[in-house]
């Protein structure tokens, strides 16, 4: 009797992009092992693959709720078949009793011991990494799990308490399933069938579908199979559509039309063609990168639930978290050892998504940058009393310890370089930089007074950006143009560049000036920059 545990028809992956192109092959795969189809089909893959994965952009391109409703639809009825020919094995097993026996006999004269057994099960087990995949998916779509009314955007309480139902839901639904099935197809297909050739290789479920319900139901279910399969990978596509928006483009790792739905599906679409002809439609060989990648995630997701549950002080939680956490490394390991092509296509992954952000918030870096401009009261004081007069600003510095005297001299400095008599009223301008990795965000102005010098003070993530955006705020606010004042930067131009690049500071006054003219197309309506020194 046959040992192989894991039927093929019911590892449903759910690995951003990889499960696209993975489903849509394995799909592919199953069509052209069909009996009705195979003839035609044969040497087909790699077209055929492209095919399924256009027709999954198409639907999405036409609709995301149209695409939430065909995969509710085609998960209904995969389910419901499996649980007909699971049924069906389940009452074969229990009329012939004697073939659980046989398989039972079968097992312990190969395998001798019970240790052996539990050695043999654990050296296996990471072949079934592909079995875990779907849980994954579950926080990806977590934006679209309903929540509560009392949720807030720190605290959603309910969407989280949902999204536990959500995953307790799946894991219940396919660890049925798997177990079920697992057995049905050990005990009652040959071991010989699953052997390379063989009629149950790939398809143990649709195999005794076949045999024990008729070729007409057969088919049903391979065209079932084949299409909960190919539209698998809308799951994928469902968490990209949503992670993708909510963060690539606030973060600068991607351009500000990746905000928008339908181009997305177009670049996710495309980039899916290009994997699959680089893997040639191969299941077997997309198979360890995508092993690799979930289990890399489900692995750091312990990790992090241990910890939670270490901080929490919940001892036996963090040492049962522990201990899947373990068992998850020793997957993972198991696994790139078996199949190193694996993570290094995972690392070329990363690396392409690595350099591509890069470039984009290189290109992205003169943008505005700013979702909204607030002064406090003390700064809004200062500008109303300049009103009827130009504003005129010195970005400044700060040293640590800044006094009285360092404004002073800092003004005289500006005054004489700018020939400003002193009647002429200046406000300081500090920018201070507390996160670069920040994209966008809120510019908040906050005013003081030291020894009677008027200073606005900012936190921001690139000076330039925030000097730009506060200059066209009070613009617009004031009816006035205002002007700052600059000193040149010494040094290397390439080297300042790649500060500001990095950490949002480097040569102030021109990427200023460049930021103003992306954001003000009008050179009679952009704020004065003046630079000496």
């Amino acid at each position: 009797m046959s040992q192989s545990p894991v039927p093929h028809d019911v590892e449903y992956p759910c690995h951003p992009l990889s499960t696209i192109t993975l489903s849509a092959a394995d799909a592919t795969a199953h069509l052209v092992e069909n009996p009705l189809f195979s003839g035609f089909l044969r040497g087909q893959a790699v077209p055929l693959t492209l095919i399924l994965i256009a027709l999954l952009g198409a639907v999405f391109l036409k609709g995301f709720q149209e695409a939430i409703g065909l995969a509710v639809a085609l998960v209904a009825l995969y389910l419901t078949l499996n649980l007909v020919v699971i049924g069906v094995g389940g009452y074969q097993v229990i009329q012939q009793p004697t073939l659980l026996g046989n398989w039972q006999t079968a097992l312990t004269t190969t395998q001798g011991s019970p240790w052996r057994m539990i050695g043999l099960s654990i050296l296996l087990f990471p072949k079934l990494a592909l079995g875990l995949s779907g849980f994954e998916t579950g926080v990806a779509v977590m934006p679209l799990v309903q929540g509560s009314p009392d949720d807030t955007e720190k605290q959603p309480t309910g969407r989280i308490r949902n999204t536990h139902r959500l995953l307790t839901t799946a894991a219940v639904i396919m660890s049925f399933f798997l177990l079920t099935s697992s057995v049905i197809t050990t005990v009652l297909i040959p071991a010989a069938a699953f052997q390379a050739g063989g009629q149950a290789n790939g398809r143990a479920l649709a195999y005794l579908a076949h045999q024990h319900l008729g070729s007409g139901f057969g088919t049903l279910y391979d065209l079932s199979t084949i299409a909960i399969l190919w539209f698998a990978g809308a799951s994928a596509m469902a968490g990209l559509l949503n992670l993708v928006p909510r963060y690539l483009p606030r973060y600068g790792m991607a351009p500000e039309w990746a905000g928008a739905v339908r181009p997305l599906v177009l670049v996710f679409t495309a980039i899916a063609f290009v994997v699959t002809l680089v893997f040639d439609a191969s299941v077997e060989a997309q198979g360890g990168a995508y092993a690799t990648g979930v289990l890399v995630l489900m692995s750091s997701a312990a990790v992090a639930v241990t910890l939670a549950a270490y901080h929490r002080g919940s001892i036996r939680g963090a040492l049962g978290f522990g201990v899947i956490a373990l068992v998850f490394f020793y997957t993972t390991i198991a696994n790139v050892i078996e199949r190193p092509d694996g993570i290094r296509i995972a690392a070329l992954f990363i690396t392409a998504i690595v350099v591509t952000s890069l470039i984009s918030r290189v290109f992205r870096s003169t943008e505005l940058r700013v979702t909204g401009v607030e002064l406090d009261d003390t700064a809004r004081q200062f500008i109303d009393q300049l009103k009827g007069q130009p504003i005129r600003l010195i970005a400044h510095r700060r040293e640590k310890g800044a006094d009285a005297l360092e404004y002073r001299l800092k003004e005289q400095e500006v005054r004489a370089d700018s020939h400003l008599p002193s009647s002429q009223p200046m406000i300081f301008l500090e920018v201070q930089v507390f996160d670069a990795s920040v994209f966008i965000d809120m510019i908040r102005v906050k005013g003081m007074e030291v020894g009677g010098y008027r200073i606005l003070r900012v936190k921001s993530s690139a000076v330039p950006n925030a000097i730009a955006a506060l200059l066209l705020y009070l613009r617009d606010q004031t009816g006035t143009l205002p002007h700052v004042y600059f000193e040149w930067v010494e040094g290397n131009p390439v080297r300042y560049l790649l500060r500001f690049t990095l950490f949002g500071e480097g040569d102030v006054p021109l990427v200023t000036r460049e930021v103003l003219r992306k954001a003000e197309p009008d050179p009679l309506q952009r704020p004065r920059i003046h630079v000496s020194g």
